[in-house]
């Protein structure tokens, strides 16, 4: 019980931490496109849950294995993340307080996704907290409820700010830092 309340902490503490995954879902959400926040946090759902068994089944040790790979990742990712700012930056100058045209499921998913899976701090986070937090040995049913543990904080905290990250809540914010 002990190892999945250390996964689950510290899974949140990474999940509610600003981020790509949060900035993409909370803009999409505040823009008024709330189905499409909703299926890019599905698509960051799935890879964490992809990161989650890749961990379990020993990623952090071909990364040991072979730095290069990690590194290509990084940087790899690191170039996505900077595309994504880019696009994300000029959308939101370009739709002038209109709604952006609504991303199909499949392009909300995809941009979850690969969201996600160029972040390197998914891949870090997976593998060195599931090497640190994890016995020894584990067992097949604590290996399976920390992927579950993973999948269901993921999908809820995503779900949550599709859902809650509205255009009027947002309204009421900016003109209440804008007064006060």
């Amino acid at each position: 019980m002990t190892t999945l309340l250390t996964i689950a902490l510290l899974h949140w503490v990474v999940l509610v931490t600003p981020g790509a995954n949060v900035l993409v879902i909370s803009q999409l959400a505040a823009g008024g496109q709330r189905r499409s926040a909703l299926y890019v946090g599905f698509g960051v759902t799935t890879v964490a849950v992809t990161w989650a068994l890749l961990a379990i089944l020993g990623v952090n040790a071909v990364f040991a294995a072979m730095p290069g790979l990690r590194f290509a990742l990084q940087v790899a990712g690191g170039i996505y993340l900077c595309y994504v700012a880019v696009r994300l930056w000029r959308s939101g100058a370009s739709a002038g307080g209109q709604a952006a045209d609504m991303l199909a499921p499949y392009a909300a998913f995809r941009l979850g996704f690969l969201t996600n899976i160029m972040n390197p701090k998914s891949a870090l986070f997976f593998g060195s907290v599931f090497a640190t937090a994890l016995p020894q040995h584990p067992s097949t049913s604590l290996l399976a409820w920390a992927v579950g543990l993973v999948f269901l904080n993921s999908l809820g905290w995503h779900i949550f700010l599709a859902s809650r990250f509205r255009i009027r809540a947002c309204k009421r914010v900016t003109r209440a830092s804008a007064s006060g």
